[in-house]
């Protein structure tokens, strides 16, 4: 029988570096997260996050936009530059799509607004997590490197729609991901356009392309390789 890992082991798995100058958030992020069974580490400011990432490897980093020293933005492009594997959900308590926007463009896989529900924090790290093990199945089989943009959930659920319903619209693919913020959308669909996987037609109708049924293909394929390991 496979042993099951203990709560020790589990949490040794995911480390998450908090990074807050609000002490009360701080705390209550590190009570969240080591009820869900994560390991949560802290940083009061930019200059300590990135000593601290230097040191040691966190999967996931939780990054407050405005910092006492250091923007948001400047701190993640240094952050993504020490340690690119890591995965960062930028914390803001100013949300324009346009933050959103240049975070992602600078590495960021997600952001979430203040004041968050507990919910969807936990759903985006699990996001997250799921782009890790994607990426790690990548390396394993060697695939091409188009298919390392597909480790974000959202550009794979696309693909996933447009295979079964052939042509869609921006809004319909929007509505269809739950999303908001469309803005989102078109910067993973311009993704996608960019790696050849979709493209858009004159009356503004996405669809993949040959190269992304094939894609599509492969995707089927890695994804059942990563539910039977």
């Amino acid at each position: 029988m496979e042993k099951i890992p203990s709560d020790t082991t589990r949490q040794a798995l995911h480390p998450i570096l908090i990074v807050d100058d609000d002490l009360e958030i701080q705390e209550n992020l590190v009570e969240i997260l080591k009820g869900a069974d994560y390991a949560p580490d802290t940083a009061g400011s930019a200059k300590e996050a990135l000593e601290k990432i230097r040191q040691g490897q966190y999967k996931i980093v939780l990054l407050d936009y405005m910092l006492p020293d250091l923007n948001g933005i400047e701190t993640l492009t240094e952050l993504k530059r020490i340690s690119p594997k890591s995965k960062v959900i930028m914390i803001t308590a100013f949300a324009t799509i346009e933050n959103a926007v240049e975070a992602i463009k600078k590495g960021a896989s997600e952001y979430v607004t203040k004041p968050f529900r507990i919910d969807e924090l936990l759903n985006l790290i699990r996001q997250v997590l799921e782009e890790l093990r994607f990426e790690d199945g990548i390396k394993k089989l060697e695939l091409d490197d188009t298919l390392s943009s597909l480790s974000n959930g959202i550009r794979r659920k696309t693909i996933r729609m447009l295979e079964l319903k052939k042509t869609m619209r921006l809004m319909e693919i929007t509505r269809a991901l739950e999303i908001e913020d469309h803005t989102k959308v078109v910067f993973h669909l311009k993704s996608l356009k960019e790696s050849g996987i979709i493209e858009q037609d004159e009356g503004k109708f996405y669809s993949l392309t040959q190269a992304g049924i094939k894609i599509f293909e492969c995707l089927h394929i890695l994804e059942n390789y990563l539910a039977k390991e």
